[in-house]
């Protein structure tokens, strides 16, 4: 029987011959693989709600909590979904073999960048079957062979997903081990994944904190990765204050548990007294818990005391800590402190502070006037997004399509040489 060690080394080999066959793949053929995928998703959708059946009693069995399950749960309208997300994706445009900047040198010769695939594409998730048809169309579209290693409690969903997109590309005449779904729950496959150095080129784990660690600590593969979403939102004093209550409220409340929600909110002392109060009554209305600087708490008595810690967690929970500044230097300073490098934003008028804060503010996404819960692949218009990037090489922020391709120099001569 093969090892855990001999199958990863298995995988990996497939999916570096399928990545070469990808490579050359037109963009015609990605995309009728990517719609004959979408229609073996929904041909199939009995078969997938039956394999999820065996992953939610297997959950419920194990414990799983309702929200986990809820995750965790296909259905008719979620496999239509999945389905249509993938035609999306075939709509939009490949950025594979784009050439662009295009010039000519002194010696006569053009140079360029061309945009190519990165070649073979591990993604390690948790939960959500949907995140296998998503994953493996980006990495379609983007010329690159994925493998796919879900969390143990959705194997059944996430294999019967597998055949589907696997019989999608064979229909479309494309190699089906382009999109391989690591068929172990076996913990071991995970730690060979990330060291199959020579057959993987990337690595991007999706779920929670621990996995994130986990993966960045022992990986021998680069990793494309967010490990916190500590963000900010900065209200200074030359702000509009309407904008400033909207931004601010939404950035939290909007959603609590992403990485793009506001964690610390910062305040210029001279607008201070004019937005605490009204901001604290309508976190207040949606229980939110408020935690303070001393300066804060001066206004807003009732904030429980925000201690150095504060500034450093990622709450993703209806908790916001608030710190009154001096000015914009000692709000980026703040920022440079204690931001994870996701996302920050400004609250301003002034249009001198809001190029400060876009030069000076070194994160992800950098904004002004606006909710970093906006802070998303979609929003920015990349179509979809298989993560988000706080490093900042070879990506940063929401990594789409073009995030999952590199760039190599382009020469075109006409027969020359250098004397």
């Amino acid at each position: 029987m093969a090892t855990i060690k001999d199958y990863m080394l298995e995988v990996g080999t497939r999916a570096r011959v399928a990545a070469r066959q990808l490579g050359r793949a037109d963009t015609g053929s990605k995309n009728a693989a990517l719609h004959a995928m979408a229609d073996a998703l929904q041909e199939q959708a009995p078969a997938l709600i039956s394999a999820n059946a065996r992953d939610l009693q297997a959950g419920k069995d194990g414990g799983l909590d309702a929200a986990m399950l809820d995750r965790l749960t296909l259905n008719e309208s979620r496999i239509a979904l999945m389905a249509e997300g993938l035609r999306q994706i075939a709509a939009l445009a490949d950025p594979v073999g784009e050439i662009t900047g295009l010039k000519y040198q002194p010696s006569g010769i053009q140079v360029g960048h061309m945009r190519m695939p990165l070649g073979v594409i591990g993604i390690i998730y948790e939960s959500r079957p949907n995140v296998t048809a998503d994953s493996a169309a980006l990495c379609l579209k983007s010329g690159n062979a994925a493998i796919l290693r879900g969390g143990s409690e959705a194997i059944h969903s996430n294999k019967a997903i597998a055949a589907c997109i696997q019989l999608g590309l064979s229909r479309a005449g494309l190699p089906a081990d382009a999109v391989q779904v690591v068929e172990t729950t076996d913990r071991a496959a995970v730690g060979e994944l990330i060291r199959l150095r020579g057959y993987v080129d990337v690595i991007v784990p999706r779920g929670g904190k621990g996995l994130i660690e986990r993966v960045s600590k022992e990986a021998l593969v680069p990793v494309i990765k967010h490990l916190d979403g500590i963000c900010h939102v900065y209200i200074d004093d030359k702000a509009d204050v309407s904008k400033a209550l909207k931004v601010a409220y939404n950035a939290k409340t909007q959603r609590y548990g992403t990485c793009n929600t506001m964690e610390t909110l910062l305040v210029a002392e001279p607008i201070a007294a004019r937005v605490l109060p009204e901001l604290a009554r309508m976190y207040r209305a949606v229980d939110v818990e408020l935690r303070g600087c001393a300066r804060t708490r001066d206004i807003l008595p009732e904030c429980k005391v925000a201690t150095e810690e504060d500034w450093k967690t990622e709450y993703l929970a209806p908790i916001l800590s608030i710190r009154v500044v001096a000015d914009l230097d000692e709000a980026i300073d703040h920022i440079q402190t204690y931001s994870s490098a996701h996302t920050d934003s400004i609250v301003t008028e002034d249009f001198t502070r809001a190029r400060r804060f876009l030069r000076e503010v070194d994160s992800g996404s950098v904004m002004v006037n606006t909710s970093t819960r906006l802070a998303d692949g979609f929003e920015y218009g990349l179509g979809a997004e298989i993560g988000i990037s706080n490093d900042k090489l070879h990506v940063r922020g929401p990594v789409g399509l073009e995030g999952l391709t590199s760039q190599k120099f382009v020469v075109l001569g006409d027969g020359h040489v250098r004397g």
